[in-house]
């Protein structure tokens, strides 16, 4: 025996999961926002040589 099979579509229920389920909240999005702008204001440093003594080795060769 098995149930009768409903002639029409499915009601749209809440069910388990809610409404905007997969879509990130508005404060999800500020709060990444807020952290890439942090991470590009951060000052890469200076790609010279400068004090660290790279060039005196190679001048004792």
């Amino acid at each position: 025996m098995s149930a009768p099979t409903p002639a029409g579509p499915a009601e749209q229920g809440r069910g388990l999961q809610p409404p905007a389920f997969g879509r990130p909240s508005p404060a999800l999005i500020a709060r990444a926002d807020r952290g890439y702008a942090r991470f590009l204001a951060v000052q890469a440093p200076d790609a010279s040589p400068g004090d660290h003594g790279q060039d005196d080795d190679a001048g004792a060769r």
